[in-house]
């Protein structure tokens, strides 16, 4: 059986990273490159900064009960996202349903395993990356792939992770994304999905995995975004038990973060848009299209945009505040100063 398995974890580690001073840092003592789908011209799909592969030293990984020698890579993203690669390449003799059975321990491979290597990624990209800060969310992703299909295999229970029978209606339900473009075919699912490419060609699970990253930076400003909106609150609140003219000068605090937060979210969300086009190749883009669908990714956009519309009111609301309150401010000024003038001309009168 021809058949490797792909373990991915993605961490979102950092604001920015800069890809080509990584490429000089990573190319000493690794072997580098530049991610490059391999069975399509580079005009059909196009990454507006391939992220940057580094092939790393090979391990022994438990699964289960068993040990296995495997492949590790790690792909650095412009956007901050490092996904550590986990590729075993399953003996010969390894019967399909051994590998059912290794499917339920596929998500149990120590954690510690990810977190090292990704901790040794960082120390030496470490002067390309800005903003570094431990990850706040992460995505996991497995790829059952076979070079061979015999008929009778059943992929049912890899993309499910169970051996129990399961009813017509989830049968039918987790093989319902499945795309074919000659003898080859991928069936998609949430965080696990089976390929089965002949020609050997990484192209489809490198797609899966790019739409993963922008599936995480999303879900990263989701949390940023949240969190910012509970701080914003807190400091209005804050900031309206003060007088008139310390709470004018928060207020002018508090929209500037707020007008330099949406700048940032507005100018991340188009790089994540702009990040990669399929431009030609309509088998790679509904792939590629629905995966993203399965992410649910244009859920989270929304959810992002629905939280800059409320910073965009309350932003709105501080600048009628503090408009308002410096009109009265004035008003007070032109009242103390005509009675002033008024007392003036009273007591030069007396």
């Amino acid at each position: 059986m021809q058949t490797s398995i792909l373990i991915y974890r993605l961490f979102d580690t950092a604001n920015s990273i800069e890809l080509a001073k990584a490429e000089t840092l990573l190319a000493t003592g690794s072997h580098v490159s530049r991610l490059r789908l391999t069975r399509v011209s580079p005009k059909a799909i196009v990454f507006k900064d391939p992220p940057v592969t580094v092939l790393l030293t090979p391990q022994q990984i438990p699964v289960g009960a068993k040990i296995f020698p495997a492949e590790l890579r790690a792909r650095i993203y412009e956007l901050g996202v490092i996904s550590i690669i986990i590729r075993i390449n399953l003996p010969p003799e390894f019967a399909y349903q051994d590998l059912i059975d290794l499917a339920s321990a596929i998500d149990h491979i120590p954690e510690s395993i990810f977190l090292s290597t990704l901790e040794a990624v960082l120390a030496a990209i470490r002067p390309a990356v800005n903003g570094e800060r431990a990850p706040v969310v992460e995505e996991d992703l497995v790829i059952y792939y076979f070079r061979e299909w015999r008929q009778g295999w059943d992929a049912v229970p890899l993309l499910l992770g169970e051996k129990e029978p399961v009813s017509p209606e989830t049968r039918r339900e987790t093989l319902a994304n499945r795309f074919s473009y000659a003898s080859d075919f991928t069936i998609l699912g949430w965080d696990k999905a089976i390929v089965y490419e002949p020609t050997g060609s990484p192209d489809i699970p490198d797609l899966l995995e790019f739409a993963n990253s922008q599936f995480l930076i999303l879900r990263y400003y989701d949390h940023l975004l949240n969190q910012e909106i509970d701080k914003m609150y807190d400091a209005i609140a804050e900031a309206e038990q003060r007088a008139i003219y310390r709470r004018l000068g928060e207020y002018r605090r508090i929209r500037r973060q707020l007008l330099e937060l949406m700048a940032d979210i507005t100018s991340i969300t188009s790089e994540i848009e702009n990040s990669l086009r399929v431009t030609e190749d309509v088998f790679y883009a509904r792939v590629y299209t629905t995966y993203l669908r399965i992410l649910r990714i244009h859920d989270w956009t929304a959810s992002i945009d629905q939280r800059v519309e409320v910073i965009q009111r309350s932003y709105n609301l501080l600048t009628e505040e503090v408009v308002t309150s410096r009109s009265e401010l004035m008003e007070l000024a032109v009242i103390i100063l005509i009675t002033l003038e008024i007392v003036l001309s009273l007591l030069q009168i007396t």
